[in-house]
């Protein structure tokens, strides 16, 4: 496998996960780290979302076309001419927009939802690299609870469970670029140093199309 899925050489990466997994921390840290620019989801800008988590049979295919919206208009700055002077670190990435609409939306909603989904979605290129955060149902509603979000207050304990287990078919699929999955259980690379530079050192390292990094083995 080409050395470019390394984080020195990588020029698009992507870190993904479900709610609580810490992926958005992890993009920063990992821009911060390699001097990249931040493509990053803002679900605050997002004005059904709220509204969505008091009643999602409601507002789910408004909220699911504003963040479809919005993730392609930062997408298209990927393919400006100067965009890539340093490498992207996004926090997102499209081709798992429709796991959430599949779980929101009614049939006919997600009819036309994937309608507009291939009438607007770039043929893009793969990134070089994704990086998987994994967590434990339990786990991931424990830090959302935590950190007190409060439209994420709403959220509800079996919607963060379905979604993992989401995440864990979709990925378990996926092969458009090389994948690190990453236990996020035991590893803290949001406060401690030494945790993130033990994942840094780790997915240096990664050779293969698809790396498994559990802190415990």
């Amino acid at each position: 496998m080409s050395a470019r899925t390394t984080l020195t050489a990588a020029r698009h990466i992507v870190v993904e996960g479900p709610i609580g997994a810490g992926k958005t921390s992890l993009a920063r840290r990992l821009g911060a780290h390699i001097d990249a620019q931040l493509l990053l989801e803002q679900p605050e800008l997002n004005p059904f979302l709220s509204r969505f988590y008091q009643d999602q049979q409601r507002f789910a295919l408004q909220t699911q076309l504003f963040f479809l919206f919005q993730r392609l208009d930062k997408l298209r700055d990927l393919a400006q001419p100067d965009f890539f002077t340093r490498p992207v670190v996004a926090d997102y990435l499209l081709e798992k927009d429709p796991l959430f609409a599949l779980l929101t939306l009614n049939e006919d909603d997600y009819g036309l939802y994937r309608k507009i989904y291939e009438h607007l979605s770039p043929t893009a290129t793969p990134p070089d690299l994704v990086i998987y955060l994994q967590a434990n149902p339990e786990t991931l509603i424990a830090r959302v609870r935590k950190r007190g979000v409060d439209m994420e207050r709403r959220i509800s304990d079996s919607y963060l469970t379905v979604l993992a287990e989401s995440y864990m078919r979709f990925f378990h699929n996926y092969d458009a670029a090389p994948v690190m999955v990453v236990n996020s259980e035991n590893i803290n690379f949001v406060d401690s140093d030494d945790d993130f530079q033990l994942l840094v050192k780790r997915i240096e390292l990664m050779r293969g199309h698809r790396e498994y990094f559990n802190r415990g083995e």
